[in-house]
């Protein structure tokens, strides 16, 4: 009996996926170390770098060199001049040096040198910008509680505290040369460099400045 036609599509897929047709080279299956090896040897930079795949992926061995190239930051495509092509999730393992909390720190409490070590750390895995340099943390203080273990990134940290809600500060304008103080009341806490609103006494108007070193508010900027 003739096979009806969607049974003769179903047996012509299953003979190709058998391997038969493939020239004899390339009978058997391409080990799955050398799909990686070939995805690996397309990066630049492949030292620590890996390259996903299942261990049980069956593709026909190929007679000749695999060529790879990347055609993504995190993909690499491997293929066999006779036919077939894979496209091989790579990832690249970068370390680098970053502070890690030894212990928990509270919003509000300034950094000092043993509350963190310096570990080696994935980049890829951490969110924000961290920081490297202790010089860049101690006498610093938290912007909120931090957990033990957690990997110190810029946006935790704050410059130490000059003015605080409530304080008495001076609010000085300077404009071609002629300085002016008024007095005012913070309106909230900020460090150097840091913007802060503040409530003018002489008019009620609130205005923001920016706090200099010795705590005064500088406005009209």
């Amino acid at each position: 009996m003739t096979p009806v036609p969607r049974l003769s599509a179903l047996l012509a897929t299953l003979f190709l996926l058998s391997g038969a047709g493939i020239p004899a080279a390339a009978t058997g299956f391409e080990p799955v170390q050398s799909i990686r090896d070939a995805a690996l040897s397309a990066l630049a930079d492949r030292g620590g770098a890996e390259a996903t795949l299942d261990p049980a992926l069956r593709m026909p061995r190929c007679g000749e060199p695999l060529q790879a190239r990347r055609i993504a930051a995190g993909t690499v495509e491997v293929g066999c001049a006779s036919g077939w092509r894979l496209f091989v999730p790579v990832r690249l393992n970068r370390s680098q040096q970053v502070l890690v909390l030894a212990r928990g720190v509270a919003g509000g409490e300034t950094i000092a040198a043993d509350m963190f070590e310096v570990q080696e750390r994935d980049p890829g895995r951490i969110a924000g910008a961290a920081v490297a340099d202790p010089a860049h943390a101690v006498g610093r203080v938290a912007r909120r509680g931090l957990a033990a273990g957690g990997v110190l990134t810029a946006g935790d940290l704050a410059s130490p505290r000059l003015v605080r809600r409530g304080d008495s500060v001076a609010l000085v304008s300077r404009l071609h040369g002629v300085e002016v103080r008024m007095a005012g009341r913070a309106l909230g806490d900020a460090g150097e460099h840091e913007r802060v609103s503040a409530e003018n006494l002489s008019s009620r108007r609130v205005v923001q400045g920016v706090v200099d070193a010795s705590g005064d508010v500088i406005v009209g900027h």
